[in-house]
Formats: C-alpha cells, sequence, structure tokens
C-alpha cells in the first residue's frame, strides 16, 4: 500500500490527519528500499492506492483537489477503490502535488532501474460518487457526462440510474467517528441515484454496502435478467480500453483487477487483446473467487493469473489456526486449480486479508512457515509477499474508520509499526528489528529466493507423497505434507508440519516407480540436502519435524 509503506510518522492517532498521522510518498519509495526488496527474491512490486480516489484531505491550498463530501468517503483517507479520477494520481503521495503525476513517473522508472517491474490496480467496476476527471487528456469525455439518466438502463450509460429518486447515505455511516469531516450532514446530492458499486439497484444502500462508490455499466441490463448488449461495443468499455492503454503507455508492466468477476467476462475477453496490441508482454490479474469460473477467465476473459484466495488460502488458513486438514490442499491441486496452477497467484496475506500475526488470524507469525513454504512451491505460479508480513506485523488498534480487525487500514492515515522498524526512518536495513524479526525475514529471504531461482519449482512436474506415506505410523497425514517438485536437472523433496505442538518423526517413502519417473535408479542410494535451511546431506529420510517446520530436499544420486 503506497500511502503505508513509507511513512515514517509513528502517531497512530485514530481517525488521525495526513498532519498528524503522516503518509508515504512515491519518493519515500527510494533505490535503497527497492534493492533491498530486490534482494527477497521479487520480481515485481504492486504499488496499491495510487489512482485518485476520494478523500477528506484539503490539497487545494496546494494546487490540487478539494475535499470530497464525508458522508461518501469512507475514513479519513479514503478508499483506494473508490475512484475519483482514472487519469491522474492521489495527491496523498506527492511531495509536490502539482507535480504528483511527474513523481509516480519516476517511481516507476526507478523500479525499473532496480531490476523490478511494476503492477498497479485497475479498478474496472465502480467509481466514487464525486467522480470527476480534471486531468483526462484533450478529447476524452467523462464517464457519465453523456448518459441519458432518464433511463435506468441504456446500453451507452456508463452507469444505472434510478429515476425520479435521490440517494439516501445510510444513517448509521459516521466516516470519523465522534469528529465531524467535510460537509458532514448525512445527506450528498445526487438525483437521480445511482446504483451503488456492489450491485445495489436502490436508493437506499445499507452502510454495509459499497455505498461510497457508483456502478459502472458495461452493458448489462441487470434488472431485466441481466441481458446483455454488447454489440455494438459499448461506450464503457471503449472509456474503460482508453484508461488502460493511458497508463500501459506510461510503461507500467501489468494491472491487478480489482473484484474482476463483477465486470462481464466479454469485456475482458476483448480489451485485453486491444491492450497487449499497444504492449505485449503486459500482464493481467484478476481478483477472482469462484473457482467454478476459473477456466471462462483464463480461456475466454484471457487473464494470465488468478487469485487463489478460495483454494489453497482458505484452506491454509485453516490449517494455521488449528482446524482444517492437508487433503484440503490435495483438493486444491486435484480439483479447483487442475491445469491452471501455474497461473495462480497464491499469498497469504494482501490488503483485504488480515495479518498472519494479528489475534484475529493465526497469532503466532511462524505458522507462517510450512504455510508459505506451501504457497510458494507447491506450483509454478506466481506468489505475492504484503509488505509488513515478513516482519510479523500484528495489525494491533483501532485506525479510526478501520476497527480493529487485524488488518491494515487502507481508509486511514496510519503508520505500520513493525514495518516501520524494517525501514528504520528510511535507511531500509531493518534496524530497529528484534532478533524473531530478523529471523522471520530471513526465512521469507530464503525461501523467495529459492522458489525464484529454482527449476524445479518453477518449471517441474508434481508429485503428492500423501498416499505414499499414509500407512505409516508416524506419518500425522493431518498435519505433515510432503510432495515432489521436479525437472530432468532438479529433483526435490517438500516437507512441511503443520502442527503447533508437535514433533513428527515420519520415514518419508518415494516409492520406486516414483523415482524412475524422475530420472532417479530406484536401486541407487540418494543424498538429501535441505536448500531452504542450508544444513548438510544426508542419506536418510527418517525426519525429525519439529513444530511449525519446513524443508526443501534436492535429491541427488550419491556421489553426484
Amino acid at each position: 500500500m503506497t500511502r503505508l509503506f513509507g511513512n515514517k510518522t509513528t502517531v497512530n492517532k485514530p481517525y488521525g490527519t495526513v498532519q498528524e498521522n503522516g503518509t508515504g510518498k512515491f519518493n519515500d519509495i527510494t533505490d535503497k528500499a527497492l534493492q533491498e526488496i530486490k534482494k527477497m527474491g521479487v520480481s515485481h512490486v504492486w504499488y496499491t492506492g495510487v489512482i485518485e480516489h476520494a478523500t477528506m484531505t484539503d490539497y487545494t491550498a496546494q494546487g490540487g483537489p478539494g475535499p470530497d463530501d464525508a458522508d461518501i468517503v469512507k475514513g479519513r483517507a479514503g478508499s483506494p477503490y473508490a475512484i475519483k479520477d482514472y487519469y491522474d494520481v492521489a495527491p496523498d503521495l506527492a511531495v509536490n502535488v502539482k507535480t504528483r503525476m511527474t513523481e509516480y513517473e519516476a517511481l516507476i522508472k526507478r523500479t525499473h532501474a532496480n531490476g523490478l517491474q511494476v503492477l498497479m490496480d485497475f479498478i474496472p467496476n465502480h467509481v466514487a460518487r464525486s467522480y470527476k476527471s480534471d486531468a483526462k487528456p484533450a478529447g476524452v469525455i467523462d464517464l457519465g457526462a453523456q448518459d441519458d439518466k432518464t433511463k435506468a438502463f441504456a446500453p451507452n450509460n456508463n452507469f444505472y440510474y434510478l429515476p425520479g429518486q435521490s440517494l439516501v447515505v445510510p444513517k448509521e455511516g459516521n466516516p470519523l467517528g465522534p469528529a465531524l469531516g467535510p460537509r458532514e450532514d448525512g445527506k450528498f446530492a445526487e438525483t437521480p441515484a445511482k446504483a451503488t458499486g456492489n450491485d445495489v439497484f436502490s436508493a437506499t444502500p445499507s452502510v454495509n454496502d459499497w455505498y461510497e462508490t457508483v456502478k459502472l455499466n458495461y452493458g448489462v441490463d441487470y434488472q431485466n435478467n441481466r441481458k446483455t448488449y454488447f454489440e455494438p461495443i459499448p461506450d464503457t468499455w471503449k472509456k474503460m480500453r482508453d484508461i488502460l492503454l493511458f497508463w500501459a503507455k506510461k510503461d507500467v508492466d501489468g494491472f491487478r483487477c480489482d473484484m474482476a468477476e463483477m465486470v462481464p467476462v466479454e469485456f475482458w475477453a476483448w480489451v485485453i487483446p486491444e491492450v497487449k496490441k499497444v504492449k505485449p508482454d503486459i500482464v493481467f490479474i484478476a481478483e477472482a473467487y469462484n473457482p467454478k469460473e476459473y477456466q471462462t477467465y483464463f480461456e475466454k476473459g484471457k487473464f494470465d493469473f488468478l487469485y487463489d484466495k478460495v483454494g489453497l488460502y482458505d484452506a491454509l488458513r485453516r490449517l494455521m489456526t488449528g482446524g482444517g486438514n492437508t487433503e484440503e490442499i490435495t483438493k486444491v491441486w486435484r480439483e479447483e486449480s487442475r491445469g491452471y496452477s501455474s497461473r495462480m497467484l497464491r499469498f497469504l496475506e494482501n490488503h483485504d486479508e488480515q495479518r498472519i500475526a494479528s489475534k484475529d488470524f493465526a497469532t503466532d507469525p511462524r505458522t507462517a512457515i510450512p504455510a508459505m513454504v506451501v504457497t510458494a512451491t507447491l506450483g509454478s505460479g506466481p506468489v505475492m509477499l504484503y509488505s509488513g508480513q515478513e516482519v510479523a506485523e500484528p495489525a494491533l488498534k483501532s485506525e479510526g474508520f478501520s476497527s480493529e480487525d487485524g488488518r491494515t487500514t487502507i481508509f486511514d492515515y496510519w503508520g505500520v509499526p513493525e514495518h516501520q522498524k524494517w525501514m528504520n526512518g528510511g535507511k531500509f536495513d531493518g534496524g530497529q528489528l528484534s532478533e524473531s524479526q530478523k529471523q522471520l525475514r530471513d526465512f521469507y529471504c530464503r525461501l523467495l529466493n529459492l522458489s525464484s531461482t529454482s527449476e524445479a519449482i518453477r518449471k517441474g512436474k508434481f508429485y503428492e507423497l500423501q498416499d505414499a506415506n499414509n500407512l505409516g505410523k508416524d506419518y500425522d497425514q493431518k498435519h505433515v505434507y510432503s510432495y515432489l517438485r521436479y525437472t530432468d536437472n532438479q529433483r526435490l523433496l517438500i516437507v512441511v508440519n503443520f502442527s503447533r505442538d508437535k514433533t513428527s518423526k515420519p520415514t518419508i517413502q518415494i516409492p520406486r516407480e516414483v523415482r524412475q519417473r524422475m530420472g532417479l535408479n530406484p536401486d541407487q542410494f540418494c543424498t538429501y540436502t535441505d536448500l531452504l535451511n542450508n544444513t548438510p546431506p544426508t542419506e536418510y529420510l527418517t525426519l525429525n519435524l519439529p513444530p511449525l517446520s519446513a524443508y526443501v530436499f534436492e535429491i541427488k544420486p550419491k556421489g553426484n
């Protein structure tokens, strides 16, 4: 989260202003910061919350935008997903508000100069209620500017309307708690009311809806059995293509597409090839939650990668919190992502999820050790790390609009305390970290570097060993998970123990036919070298697995 990453202020006053709590800037992400990220084995940085969004902060004195009506903003800083101008960047992130785009362009160049690629958000489904582009290029017509507002739906309208009705903001909405925000009076003038971002076709959205946003119309008439009007190409499609091309031409390397399933797949099928005509190598990642639709979004929608949230993340979360079973991991590769595992983006934290070290999730950050090893090595696809995860940020305190819920706020101005210890006033050297934090970060560095350079992990085949070992009395199948990743040149055995309190001492069996499949002589002795923990080779696979441990053994014929 760009607003959080470089913020050195440690006041952390609930509902604090930007002057009180501070904010990170594009310029805070220095060469040194990027070099340290690169050393972790990282290839891409996803800068979250870059595009200008609704906020209660007033930048008019600095030549920037004014504050939005508090009744339609969540939190003092505002949600980065309530886009106010698709053609501009957030003034919060600039040292000089007037040159904010130049500062972002410099960050893109700086990131590339340090050997990393740039991902950014594309929010296609909804915009802020106050959407108005001040920065749009010449000739661009604003979203909604030519809509026929007398119609609830028209194929070329950019928004959905509720003719004859005015918006009623939720009475329970209280964006700044005891304080009053700009123009906060329980009202916002919007007639006719527009449909809300999470598909609520009502002039009275609830406080639990995305009431600060309005839904974009891609040619689907939701109130008439979702009848579609995709020919001729709807106006919204063209406008969104032009927005994507605007950012692609700034040398962005890819887009993480917010709530991609709330936009018709036919749009993606059309727009992704359109953008790739201009920049063939650009990457599209879909935030997707329906495994039954994975194939559709890959094959028809043309996405390069999809989130693996409801599959692997949810399975690992249950194991990390003392429930679940390793059989759930089997289900993921055997059923949900079968055929697509190399294109599933996997993670244990992101800006939407609870922090591993929070009391709402696992509390103990070491639970990430077996889970992150599986996340990074089960398939050949990308793996994502959320800033602060590697130093056990627990997301303590209620930040303001964001209650104390185990998440780091996306709505409030805030400093991330454990991350700030690594940042060390801009030195980015981990100077204030505890010994246990240094050890945890070192684990992430070793794992990510191994998974990004290992041929077997990047390109290898997969073989699960659970069935081969399920009869051994010392193999705790509920908590121990083992599998092989292999190519002709490298063979790896990965073993993890999810138990928080039990040491497991299983004897791992690799069946003869599997040894042959990996190109090994089944009668020849092998050595096993743990690449993750840098331990000497062993000839035996009777293992001692302490609680929350993980091993990545390279298998080599003895004598090689």
